[in-house]
């Protein structure tokens, strides 16, 4: 099979948009992901795909710790910002965005999102063209019980109705 005839079937196929943040020494970066699974809740880690070759994954092994944002219906283009290449820097893409920092690892959450983890590496995992960042999360800063998530689907950013 193709990657390309891969790539397409699994575009069918919604799934939920998520913010990645990691603060490091020099500055915060962030990058959206959407290949995000729950994987246990007693210990609670959940499993995030990126880039192998992609800074994301570098500075999450050297710093350790991370936030995942789940962002909420209506904030695609936060989505968009934080998915093109050559982006500047986190804080710099979040001007007008309301944040705080997640209690453990210092990175940014946003405070409109469906839900954010405050997360603590376990370890990367290769897989293909991409690592499996497996987080032991150790807080939820952030709950808005009941919001509807942004998804992805077929190419594209969807809202979802709310939740209620």
């Amino acid at each position: 099979m193709s990657p390309s005839d891969f790539a397409t079937a699994l575009r069918q196929y919604p799934a939920g948009v998520a913010l990645l943040t990691v603060r490091d020494d020099i500055d915060d970066v962030g990058t959206t992901v959407t290949s995000v699974t729950s994987v246990s809740a007693d210990p609670p880690l959940v499993a995030v795909g990126l880039a192998a070759d992609g800074y994301p994954a570098e500075v999450l092994e050297a710093v350790g710790t991370c936030a995942l944002t789940v962002l909420a219906a209506g904030q695609a283009i936060l989505a968009s910002r934080f998915s093109s290449a050559g982006r500047p820097s986190a804080r710099h893409l979040l001007e007008s965005v309301p944040w705080s920092r997640a209690p453990g690892s210092g990175a940014i959450v946003l405070d409109g999102g469906v839900v954010a983890l405050d997360c603590r590496l376990d370890r990367l995992v290769p897989a293909g063209d991409h690592v499996l960042a497996l987080l032991a999360v150790e807080a939820v800063p952030v709950l808005h019980d009941g919001a509807a998530p942004l998804l992805r689907l077929r190419g594209r950013y969807v809202d979802t109705p709310s939740g209620h």
